[in-house]
């Protein structure tokens, strides 16, 4: 017997980075994009509620919906109830508007968006396990499953409540696969004992593992000079068993193209290529980088409420890979919810119990300077 989305071409669109013209999204190109994904025999597309401000499922339903027959592809979105809504009344209306903007008359794969840290109580305050469960024995919804942000321990006992899930969609990718703020692996092992099929997001890290650094890049390039480097995160992904899809968010025609290129006639790693990967782990592994290991000692007493660890992993995405834009989003993100790193006042607090023994006051007034 077989699991669910075995059958599933693994290589899925993310529609979160789509081709733009100034505010607006670029129609006309993803429209050619998702022509190509659908003959190339590719069907699984993701959206969600937030992206693009909801540019994203409006240009599902004009590229996708309103083009070709339903039976055609699987769409996926995703309710975000930590998001602004202030009733479950409001919370539970996303649904409806992501029904109504991308026409689809019902979804695929519906997920509750970024579980993890506090907000997944949102979606206990509001009563959106039962809604979505309701909607999913009317038909709305075909399959029910959630996207995660945070430690293997929280998903275990995600999943421990809430059996009936029924798939995780995760960030895995090969430079996250032993972090100790994403826990890639440890995450991925959880839903495996579960029974739980996976979706990877975040396979190429926001772009970061198509832009690496010389001294990584030329591992991969010594095994196979004519592979793009993001064919090499795609497929490490794709080689993991039990999965649904692997997403890539597309933005061009281009990287459609390099994608679909490699992903058409997928073969897994093998041996050699594993060990070109073992080598360019090791390589990212030994670059530049504030050496935080996310044990969070230091937010405890923080009397700025300073998202310390999360500062410092936005700058490791400029120091190892030199992705500005990709390191302020993530700064952003990190320090929604509390102080920023100018809001620090040197107290000290923080370096005196910091296993790693890392200069946080100096690190902080780095992290100050680059990021808005």
């Amino acid at each position: 017997m077989g699991y669910l989305g075995e059958n599933i071409p693994k290589l899925g669109f993310g529609l979160m980075r789509l081709p733009m013209k100034g505010e607006e999204v670029d129609i006309e190109q993803t429209k050619q994009m998702v022509d190509l994904f659908l003959e190339k025999g590719f069907t699984y597309f993701d959206t969600a509620f937030g992206y693009l401000g909801g540019k994203s499922e409006l240009a599902a339903g004009e590229a996708l919906v309103k083009r070709y027959p339903r039976e055609r592809f699987q769409l996926a979105t995703k309710l975000p109830a930590w998001a602004g809504p202030k009733t479950a009344e409001e919370a539970k209306a996303m649904l409806f508007t992501s029904l109504e903007r991308t026409g689809a008359g019902y979804f695929d794969f519906y997920l509750l968006h970024n579980l993890g840290g506090p907000r997944t109580e949102y979606f206990d305050r509001f009563g959106i396990w039962d809604f979505l469960a309701e909607q999913k024995r009317k038909g709305l919804i075909r399959h029910l499953g959630f996207s995660f942000h945070d430690t293997a321990d929280v998903l275990e006992g995600i999943l421990t409540k809430h059996p009936d899930m029924e798939f995780v969609q995760l960030q895995i990718n090969y430079a996250d696969w032993e972090s100790e703020s994403v826990q890639s692996r440890k995450c991925y092992e959880v839903a495996r004992r579960h029974g739980k099929p996976v979706i990877i997001m975040e396979p190429v890290k926001g772009g970061s593992l198509a832009n690496l650094p010389d001294a990584v890049a030329k591992e991969l390039r010594a095994q196979d000079p004519n592979a793009s480097l993001s064919s090499w995160a795609i497929r490490y992904a794709a080689s993991l068993e039990g999965l649904v899809t692997v997403l890539s968010g597309m933005s061009t025609l281009q990287q459609m193209q390099d994608n679909v290129s490699f992903m058409e006639h997928f073969k897994p790693l093998d041996e050699a290529e594993r060990a070109a990967i073992a080598r360019a782990q090791r390589a990212l592994a030994e670059s530049p980088r504030v050496p935080c290991t996310d044990c969070k000692y230091c937010t405890k007493g923080c009397p700025q409420h300073i998202a310390i660890p999360g500062v410092f992993k936005a700058m490791n995405t400029r120091l190892v890979y030199g992705n500005v834009a990709g390191a302020q989003g993530s700064y952003e993100w990190e320090t929604r919810e509390g102080g920023k790193a100018s809001d620090c006042i040197a107290c000290g607090q923080c370096e005196s119990v910091c296993p790693q023994h890392i200069e946080i006051i100096s690190e902080l007034k780095r992290a100050a300077e680059w990021f808005k």
